[in-house]
């Protein structure tokens, strides 16, 4: 009940943070868009890169947020960003590259020869048969590396408070300060709503984005 009336009570401050955190994440995540799809489809074209760069991305993900952050303070310090928004979107950036250049090097590189091969007899050249075939057939599987990427960093942003970020994560970092647990839950569950509701919003977009040929087969097959 107490839990319920503290959320009564601060529901617009809730609003505003879940506000932030959305914006972080979604900043992060179309930045990781932008660099990691690129890079996995480079990647497919350059087999001897793969393996060092899909590596590195292991490495990255191994370390723990908090040092991740803590490390990016005195770096970013020396260009006016040590704390706040910059180091947080740039950390969940680097969370996220693994699974969308993972994926996309994946699903690209599963496309079936065949169709290739089919397209190269049509006289389709390479950038063609990049846009109108391998996308299209890879998008499921790159999309399933952004959901992950995306559910996987909502949770990490919550770490972010400690740097001033802001966000949801406000609420865990002063429960725990003050030993408030209704802070400490209403932070969790909020955070854990944002996830099931991203992750459900970008499978639609999946959807939308996957050709209906495309969900034909995977459905018959």
């Amino acid at each position: 009940m107490e839990i319920w009336l503290f959320v009564v009570q601060n529901l617009d401050d809730i609003v505003y943070r879940t506000g932030e955190h959305v914006s972080l994440i979604a900043v992060a995540i179309g930045l990781a868009i932008l660099v990691g799809v690129p890079l996995g489809i480079a990647i497919t074209r350059h087999p001897r890169a793969a393996g060092p760069v899909l590596y590195a991305g292991a490495v990255l993900m191994t370390i723990p947020s908090i040092a991740l952050f803590g490390l990016m303070i005195p770096v970013l310090s020396k260009v006016g960003h040590g704390i706040g928004y910059v180091p947080a979107v740039i950390a969940v950036l680097l969370y996220s590259l693994l699974p969308i250049v993972r994926n996309t090097y994946t699903a690209i590189n599963n496309v079936d020869p065949a169709l290739r091969e089919a397209a190269r007899g049509m006289g389709m050249s390479s950038r063609q048969r990049l846009w109108q075939i391998e996308i299209p057939l890879a998008t499921p599987v790159i999309m399933a590396g952004v959901r992950s990427a995306a559910v996987l960093n909502i949770g990490i942003m919550a770490i972010a408070a400690y740097i001033g970020a802001g966000g949801l994560g406000v609420y865990i970092t002063r429960g725990i300060s003050q030993t408030d647990p209704r802070q400490l839950i209403t932070g969790a569950v909020a955070i854990s709503l944002l996830a099931i509701v991203v992750d459900l919003c970008l499978w639609w977009l999946q959807k939308r984005l996957t050709p209906a040929g495309v969900q034909i087969n995977r459905v018959t097959t």
